[in-house]
């Protein structure tokens, strides 16, 4: 492969991954006619956990864990509360708004940096935490309660915890040196457990093993899975994380628009008004980040 077209391929990858990973929050919103949102994230965490030892061993990377007790830590925050989480959410909630919402992640991530690993607060991160916190406002209307607002602060408590566990994976691969696909098996195999455990002792109606249903895991299992995580390896490869971190963008736009002509989420101008806003302070802060490493690269 040439290496003019190794960046060509990779935002050809992320075009993918951003279908993929947005269009399954519609098929996490409508799969839970068929079965209770707990234990639809335990099977799905957990084929998908078997999906990507699966892909380990076919590539032969190394199976041998360490450091077990961070790695159950990062597991039971990225996989099993992140996912019990959002699926929670989806109940009541819209896919398109709690998209969104749950990506709100790293603006969460920016003051638990800054205590956990010493992380300064610096120059435009400032203003895009405030234009998304303005943003923040106007999705979840709290001067209009509704009956969705549970779900909306349960998308929040998603991407809070999500930026929590963002932050634990940073801090371990400062001490020590992990395979990152080893990690996200092992890390998604102790979730997935976690989440079985939450599915058994939580009070569930039968399955209704319907096509969509069966759809929905495979969908879930191995392409929101096995292939995206693969293709998100092949995209921090071959682009910055900060090109990366600015096209991912494009994940819960395709959610929001997803929700919207399928199954008819249209948004109020108010709520429009909020994701657009919060959609802005996502692209300002990767553009800051991405100016910024083009600064420290060596001319």
């Amino acid at each position: 492969m040439s290496a003019s077209g190794s960046p060509r391929l990779a935002l050809s990858a992320l075009a993918l991954l951003s279908l993929i990973w947005g269009y399954n929050w519609v098929v996490m919103k409508q799969v839970i006619q068929y079965v209770d949102p707990f234990d639809f994230s335990a099977i799905r965490t957990a084929l998908g956990a078997a999906t990507l030892f699966v892909v380990l061993i076919a590539l032969r990377r190394p199976l041998g864990l360490q450091q077990v007790r961070e790695v159950a830590l990062l597991g039971v925050l990225q996989t099993g509360a992140f996912t019990a989480l959002i699926q929670w959410a989806l109940v009541a909630g819209g896919a398109g708004k709690t998209a969104v919402l749950v990506y709100t992640m790293p603006f969460w991530v920016v003051p638990m940096a800054w205590f956990v690993l010493g992380e300064r607060v610096r120059g435009m991160q400032w203003v895009a935490n405030a234009i998304a916190g303005c943003g923040l406002m106007l999705v979840l209307e709290p001067w209009a309660m509704g009956g969705s607002a549970f779900s909306n602060l349960l998308a929040v408590a998603g991407g809070v915890t999500w930026a929590a566990a963002s932050v634990q994976a940073k801090r371990m691969r400062r001490a020590h040196d992990f395979d990152l696909l080893s990690l996200t098996a092992w890390q998604m195999l102790f979730g997935a457990v976690a989440l079985c455990v939450l599915a058994l002792l939580h009070p569930s109606r039968p399955i209704d093993p319907t096509p969509y249903f069966w759809g929905a895991l495979v969908f879930n299992a191995v392409f929101a899975t096995g292939l995206a995580w693969l293709l998100w390896l092949f995209v921090l490869q071959r682009l910055s994380a900060g090109v990366a971190g600015l096209s991912a963008l494009g994940i819960p736009m395709v959610g929001a628009l997803a929700g919207w002509i399928e199954l008819g989420e249209r948004p109020t101008a108010v709520e429009f008004a909020g994701m657009a806003l919060i959609v802005g302070a996502l692209a300002l802060t990767s553009l800051w980040s991405l100016r910024q490493a083009r600064r420290a690269s060596p001319r």
